[in-house]
Parts: C-alpha cells; sequence; structure tokens
C-alpha cells in the first residue's frame, strides 16, 4: 500500500489495527494531539481517509476540515457517529463492519438476560463475601419460556431471537415495518411489544427516530416484572426515564451494555442489584475485534486500489 496516504484514527479503539494501519499507511492518532485545531490546519491536505467507531467518527465539521477526504471507514456497525448525509453530498465513501460482530453482540444479550433474571453478579458477590455461610441466596427468575421482544430484526436482533428460541422464548418484534420469512409476531408499535412481552431487547441502529425509542411509556408497558436490555446504544432509551423507573420499582431490571453520555454511567445505578452494568463491551472479543480491524483495512485497501469496497454503506 502507499505509505504516504494520510489516515486519520479518531480514537484509541484496538492496538492490532493501529499497528495494521501503521505498516500500510501515514497514520495520524487524533486523540494525541495537543491541538486539534492547530493539527488540521498543518496536516488537512494530506489526511484522505478516518477511522471512527462507536465513539468517534467524522460529524459534519470534521469532513468540512478535510478536503481531501475519500473514505470513512468505521471499525463498529453502528454509523451514528458518521455525518452521512454530508458524506453522501461529498461524494466520500463509507463502510462499516457489519456480520463479524453479529454473534459477539446476540450472545451477549443472552448473557445479560440470564445475569439479570438470575441473579448471576449478585451470586457472586454473595460467595466471595461469605453470605453463603450465613444461610441460602434468595430466590431468582426463570429465563427459558419467557416472552422476548426485539426492537430492530436486523442482523443483531435475529441473531439474538434464534439464541433465546433455543431456550423456548416466544419471539416477537417491532420494526419499521413487517419482516416477511418470519414466524415472529410483529407489533406495530414499540408500547404493543412492550406490553406483550417479559423482556425487551434494543437491537436497533441509533437514528433520529430511534433516539428515546425507549421512554416512559414504553418502560411502564414492560412494568415492574419487565426486563430491559440493551445492546444498541446508550441514546436509544431516554436513561433518567430509566433510572427513575428502576429506583422506584416500575420497573423488573436492566442488563445494559451501553449508555447515553459513556463512559459516564448514572450512579444512581450502582446500588441496585436488578441491574448489570457493562462497559460497552458487545463486540468485545479478541477474534472478533481482530476480524473487525481486517475488514476495516480491507475496505480502505480496496478504495485506495480502485476495488470494490467490502461493506459500502454510501
Amino acid at each position: 500500500m502507499d505509505a504516504s496516504i494520510g489516515v486519520l484514527m479518531a480514537c484509541p479503539m484496538s492496538l492490532y489495527l493501529e499497528q495494521e494501519l501503521d505498516k500500510r499507511f501515514k497514520l495520524y492518532r487524533f486523540w494525541a494531539q495537543p491541538s486539534r485545531q492547530e493539527f488540521l490546519k498543518i496536516h488537512a491536505e494530506s489526511i484522505r481517509a478516518v477511522v471512527g467507531n462507536a465513539t468517534a467518527g467524522a460529524d459534519a465539521e470534521l469532513i468540512d476540515a478535510l478536503p481531501k477526504l475519500e473514505i470513512v471507514s468505521s471499525f463498529s456497525v453502528g454509523l451514528d457517529k458518521i455525518d452521512l448525509n454530508k458524506c453522501k453530498e461529498k461524494g466520500i465513501r463509507v463502510t462499516n463492519t457489519p456480520d463479524v460482530l453479529t454473534e459477539d453482540v446476540a450472545d451477549l444479550a443472552i448473557g445479560l438476560m440470564l445475569a439479570v433474571l438470575r441473579r448471576i453478579c449478585e451470586c457472586d458477590k454473595y460467595v466471595r463475601k461469605g453470605l453463603w455461610k450465613m444461610g441460602d441466596f434468595k430466590l431468582t427468575t426463570k429465563f427459558s419460556g419467557k416472552r422476548v421482544g426485539i426492537i430492530g430484526l436486523g442482523r443483531i436482533g435475529l441473531a439474538v431471537a434464534k439464541r433465546a428460541e433455543a431456550f423456548d422464548c416466544p419471539i416477537s418484534y417491532y420494526s419499521r415495518s413487517e419482516k416477511p420469512n418470519t414466524n415472529y409476531k410483529y407489533h406495530s408499535s414499540v408500547i404493543d411489544l412492550a406490553s406483550n412481552c417479559d423482556i425487551l431487547v434494543v437491537a436497533c441502529a441509533l437514528t433520529p427516530e430511534t433516539r428515546h425509542i425507549v421512554n416512559r411509556e414504553v418502560i411502564n408497558a414492560l412494568g415492574p416484572k419487565g426486563v430491559l436490555i440493551n445492546i444498541g446504544r446508550g441514546p436509544h432509551v431516554d436513561e433518567p426515564e430509566l433510572v427513575s423507573a428502576l429506583v422506584e420499582g416500575r420497573l423488573g431490571g436492566a442488563g445494559l451494555d451501553v449508555f447515553e453520555k459513556e463512559p459516564e454511567v448514572p450512579e444512581q445505578l450502582f446500588s441496585l442489584d436488578n441491574v448489570v452494568l457493562l462497559p460497552h463491551v458487545g463486540s468485545g472479543t479478541l477474534e472478533t475485534r481482530n476480524a473487525m480491524a481486517d475488514l476495516v483495512i480491507g475496505n480502505l485497501e480496496a478504495h485506495f486500489l480502485n476495488k470494490p469496497l467490502l461493506t459500502p454503506v454510501v
């Protein structure tokens, strides 16, 4: 690859990806710059690609600051940190990393369901604190057979459904339109879905329409025995409403891998034992992160060699 091609990496995401980019391109680490403004003034003309992820991507301001930008390759399936309209307008290509992370995220969704219902984290603390000697742990809630509702029946939503089916869970879903070729029950509103399931899973893409798709009404429809699982994006859920519902007992529990203002997490959740909190690790396995990195590099190489992109979005 041409080592003079400037690639801007938006934030730290994968050491392997960083090393591989360094070998092939002129890599600029955006987070390491004391002044981003100054850095862009000096290097804007030589940057032809941006690599972003779920934390930092390419907003309108950055795109405008890079006149030679040709491609944004995202180390993530979600595209909410990229101004797609601006990219289309300027003819900038966009790629992401679908498929390779589907299984990991779906595995984690099931793990969260089991952890919340069977109180796995709390049980672990119980043993470590020596409390078992004082008596048995309280009874928990069965997972098998629970009604699972999924918001968004894309790749990840389908993979979650397939896994939950193995636990004899009836599956229903909400999406913009009913999906052909599925036996799962379709609900045309999220409130309907929440009213008719025990576990509600957020697995849709983050767009202006899906921001706060889980609001107070949806949480109340899920109710004091319901559990919310979010492996989508933090802003899918109205976080203050979720916190108050959990604190007041209007919601039965939650398993959260994502939050509105990561890495900030509402401290009121720390003392609740019916909530499992993860640091956005849905795709966080060695195998998957390396496969994602290979896909990011593969897309960049394809672009600069004038070959078809592997996973084009724009």
